[in-house]
């Protein structure tokens, strides 16, 4: 526009100040008189007012998006820990999950502000990029463990006090604490061992204790001059007097081999998890105790060495 002969261009809203400190000196350098002067100066004011409105109406338009976001963001965080409720990750899988996703969605929304702030969106996120990429090379293995620990305490494939066996390190144990970052173990002979959740994500597990009920199987050799059917008599009475013992998920007492110096009898039955230990080692020994009670021989290994004596030469030969 033109102002009592000066040429001003009308600048941006952020732009008045810097605007009016061009135009005095040049009206005062042009010896316009003072209602020049006031003119200019309406007209200044008459403007102002539209940059005010202008960033005004931003600021606005930040607060509201700001307390909407931060109510979409507590419903999705509400949702997201009623999921990880119903799959049982509800402790500190549950409490890191809930963090991270703050953090993203808050750095979300704080970028879509600085976007109706007039801010860069493209500069933000490529710095916001860069730092991710250097925290993720600097944290590798942490972050692979911690991912790890979300998976275990999500699929759960181990709970505290199962007992494992992992392909990974070749270790077992008692669980006793699961942890974003370890898992640790208690040995039997009251070793503590610390395994990282990373590897062990992706390990082979056996999980010995998940099942209510568990397999014995024993197998024990008698002599080949032993009756048969009166040692497997033997085998049930024992698996019929143990009370411990599943027999309604039944039970089985076979030849399982012929061996070198034995014929190996095979039993197998149920028994509640917790008692598998203690009902395998007392049933050996029952075993031992009706065999030799019944008359029937467990053979150790042995050699039959035959011996012949032939005249060659005045010498004898031994065979064996």
């Amino acid at each position: 526009m033109r102002l009592a002969g000066i040429t001003v261009w009308t600048a941006a809203p952020g732009e008045y100040g810097a605007a009016a400190g061009k135009i005095l000196p040049a009206l005062l350098s042009s010896g316009t008189d003072v209602s020049e002067e006031l003119a200019i100066g309406e007209q200044l004011l008459r403007a102002a007012p539209r940059s005010l409105l202008d960033l005004l109406t931003r600021v606005v338009l930040c607060i509201v998006t700001f307390l909407i976001g931060a109510k979409v963001i507590s419903l999705i965080r509400k949702l997201i820990g009623k999921a990880m409720e119903r799959t049982g990750a509800a402790g500190q899988a549950g409490q890191f999950v809930d963090s991270c996703v703050r953090v993203v969605l808050y750095a979300v929304l704080v970028l879509q502000i600085a976007m109706h702030l007039g801010i860069n969106a493209a500069t933000i996120a490529t710095v916001l990029g860069s730092a991710t990429v250097t925290v993720g090379l600097a944290f590798q293995g942490s972050l692979k463990n911690c991912i790890g620990g979300i998976m275990i305490m999500i699929l759960h494939p181990f709970r505290v006090g199962d007992y494992i066996i992992e392909s990974t390190y070749d270790s077992e144990g008692t669980v006793t604490e699961i942890t974003v970052f370890y898992t640790k173990l208690a040995t039997l002979d009251n070793r503590t061992i610390l395994l990282p959740n990373g590897p062990l994500a992706d390990a082979g597990i056996t999980n010995v204790t998940r099942e209510e009920n568990r397999r014995v199987e024993l197998k024990v050799g008698i002599s080949y001059e032993a009756d048969i059917r009166q040692a497997k008599r033997v085998l049930e009475k024992l698996v019929l007097r143990e009370e411990r013992i599943r027999r309604e998920l039944g039970y089985d007492i076979f030849v399982d081999d012929l061996g070198a110096s034995s014929v190996v009898l095979g039993l197998r039955f149920w028994t509640r998890t917790e008692d598998y230990w203690p009902v395998r080692w007392e049933m050996l020994e029952e075993i031992k105790y009706a065999f030799d009670e019944n008359g029937i021989g467990i053979p150790y290994p042995q050699m039959d060495v035959h011996v012949s004596c032939a005249e060659s030469g005045g010498k004898e030969k031994m065979q064996s």
